[in-house]
Formats: C-alpha cells, structure tokens, sequence
C-alpha cells in the first residue's frame, strides 16, 4: 500500500531519476530496516531480553544496542570450524546469538536452532541468501553483498508497537558513485564516514533509495556468480587454507575465507597491488579475546568472490596471493 501511495503521488514529467529496474525484494517477507544492529535492538526490546551470549569473534557494532538498552552480556569461544566450543544453559530470559559466518555454517545454524529454539538469534550479515528458519530470530544486512548505502531484513514474530520513521539515505550516497567516476580509493573516505554515521541511529524503516536498489537487483545471477568464483578459489587455494569448510549446495558466500599463518603479511601486499581484504574484524584483535580468535581476525583474509569479478578479476587476485 506504500509503495502504491508513493507511485500515486509523485510528480509527472519533468526531469529524469535514477532508471532502476522494477524488481522484487530477495527477503520479500521481511521487516525492512535501516541496519542490521537496529534489527538486533528491535529483537531485544520485542522479546525483552536480560542477557545475551555472543561470540568473542563479531563485529563490536552488535555492542551497541546493547549498552543503548543496558543489556549485559557473555562471551563464548568458537573452534577452528567457526562453531561454539560450549553451549551454555539459558534462562527464561536469556539469548544466544550465532553469526553465519562467510555464509558458510547454515549447519551449525540449523543444530542449534534445534538446541536453543527461539532464544536463538542468528545474524545473518554474512549470509544474504540463507533461508531463515521459523520461529528464529533473523536478521540480514544488505550492504555486505551488494552496492547499497544501508538497509537491513529481519525475520521475527515478536513485534513491537511503534511508529518506526523512514530513513534517508541520499547523504550516504558518494562512496558509491565516486567509485564508479573516480576509483575506489577516492571514495574509500567516504565509505569510512557513511559507516561512522550508521552508529547510534534510531530504528527507521528502509530508506527509499535502498528499496529501490534492492529491487533492481538480478539475485539468481548474482547468486551463480558468487558460487563459481567461490569454487574457482577453493580448487585453488584449499590445500593451503587452513580453514576447512565445505560450500553446501544452497549456499551463496560472502568471501572466501582464506586462513594462513602469514595473513596479516599477504593482506599489507595484497593491498600495494589494490587489491583489498576486510579484517573480521579489528575489536576482536584489541580486545583480550582467546588466541584463536586473535589468530582467526588475524590471519583469515575474506577474498573477494563477488558478482563484480570474472576469471580475469581471479586470475589476477591469485597471481598475488599464489606469488
């Protein structure tokens, strides 16, 4: 009904928008939200949580409604397949949040849905494409995987009764457009920034650029494209990757993760050649957080698969990484 409303009433002629196809949104089912830590705020405050357990090895911005909220939390450990070591007992309420990391450990999502039932939040940033689970708490961040300036997906039955505002995102938008003109060195400061602007905003509806973005996007092609770049890295790289996780059929990854004892060297002279490597991520380096943890934010470069590259793109990623 809001997007009809919209399409009524905006203006006739004049100059010309943006030309972006008429698709559909992948997680058509979804609460669309403006980031992925405000879908976590919203389960917490809808469920009403006391505590929640996290994962040493996360992105500290999932912190951040919990301090908004004054929710205290835990630590666990994972192992060398990204898996929780231990399972903790929860009370009433208490939640066990689980990353899917690099989109690779729909697994282990499904065991411990299984195991912890609806006190299981599952934060699928890293795994656009997995189906979530019913009666599990899901949420899913857009910008990971495709060219968008914010806009996150929640899955949920619990709903909070609130006006929610739409979010603008035409301030978030050079880091997008100075790499298409200028490079993406020129617009990394920007990218910087936006990222820096997301912190502490108020639950807001998806913005209307995001929507219709995420509406111009051909899914299924992407989806074929990540998984056989995926592939093409994996018969490369496998026996020395330290990391040992298999791609399930249905699954479509975020990077390949690329774990080696000198990562943190390859990544300095991966980037003298542009070509750049996320850390996953810098809290847990400077944080006292287990040693493999440190090692695994270290060492584990997420190379990128995405749908912008080609065999000549590989080609020349493992040239470097191989020599």
């Amino acid at each position: 009904m809001a997007d009809h409303k919209r399409k009524m009433t905006d203006a006739i002629g004049g100059y010309f928008g943006l030309e972006l196809r008429q698709g559909e949104h992948y997680h058509r089912d979804a609460i669309r939200l403006n980031t992925g830590r405000n879908c976590f705020e919203y389960i917490l405050r809808a469920r009403g949580y006391k505590h929640v357990w996290l994962p040493y090895y996360m992105c500290e911005v999932l912190l951040e409604p919990l301090h908004k909220l004054h929710i205290p939390h835990s630590f666990y450990s994972i192992n060398e397949q990204l898996e929780p070591t231990t399972l903790p007992s929860l009370q009433a309420e208490e939640a066990f949040l689980y990353t899917n990391y690099y989109g690779l450990k729909q697994t282990c999502v499904e065991r411990l849905a299984a195991h912890y039932g609806k006190q299981l939040i599952i934060d699928n940033a890293q795994a656009f494409y997995a189906i979530p689970l019913s009666g599990i708490d899901t949420f899913y961040t857009a910008r990971k995987f495709f060219g968008v300036p914010d806009g996150a997906y929640l899955y949920t039955d619990a709903y909070l009764d609130i006006d929610i505002p739409q979010d603008e995102s035409l301030g978030r938008m050079s880091h997008l457009l100075k790499r298409i003109e200028q490079g993406a060195e020129n617009g990394f400061a920007d990218y910087h920034q936006h990222e820096e602007n997301l912190c502490n905003q108020q639950i807001k509806r998806m913005s209307r650029i995001t929507e219709r973005l995420l509406e111009n996007i051909d899914y299924k092609a992407v989806a074929k494209q990540r998984r056989e770049n995926y592939l093409k890295l994996e018969h490369a790289l496998h026996a020395d990757n330290r990391l040992k996780l298999s791609m399930p059929d249905d699954a479509v990854p975020m990077t390949y993760p690329y774990w080696i004892s000198n990562g943190a060297e390859l990544r300095q002279s991966l980037q003298q050649q542009r070509i750049y490597t996320a850390t996953y991520w810098p809290n847990v380096i400077q944080w006292n957080t287990p040693t493999l943890e440190q090692d695994i934010s270290s060492n584990i470069l997420p190379l990128p698969i995405d749908q912008r590259y080609s065999k000549e793109e590989l080609g020349r990623l493992l040239h470097y990484v191989i020599n």
